[in-house]
């Protein structure tokens, strides 16, 4: 696969991560805490797949590496408050895991698209 192929492949596997971490979420209880909890996930959990496909329409090698910064923050954060609800036992945690396993390996992923970017660009 070109990487114009692995590139879409991701974005599609982004946006599946976001429909995973909704339905989810439409399946929990509802209280005060697990709303803002909630908030927080979806805001971060669903910027991951948007700033990525925000890199790939980037203006320049510069702004492309800008944005896979912002992806990895995202992911991260993401992982984040997933921890906290998976250790907080204040929800119904069927399929949590495999929500963090993912946003663990997408964090992974764009730390290693970020490294390599930034070693071939000629800035700094």
């Amino acid at each position: 696969m070109d990487n114009i192929g692995k590139k879409y492949e991701l974005e599609d596997r982004t946006k599946k991560f976001t429909v995973q971490l909704v339905r989810f979420i439409n399946n929990q209880d509802r209280n005060i805490i697990n709303n803002i909890l909630f908030v927080q996930l979806v805001k971060a959990g669903s910027s991951i797949g948007a700033n990525y496909r925000e890199a790939n329409r980037a203006e320049s090698k510069k702004d492309f590496i800008h944005k896979i910064g912002i992806v990895q923050k995202e992911a991260s954060e993401t992982q984040y408050w997933l921890e906290v609800l998976f250790e907080s036992d204040i929800i119904n945690s069927d399929g949590i895991e495999l929500l963090l396993n993912e946003a663990t390996e997408l964090l992974a992923i764009f730390t290693a698209i970020g490294k390599t970017s930034k070693k071939n660009s000629t800035f700094t």
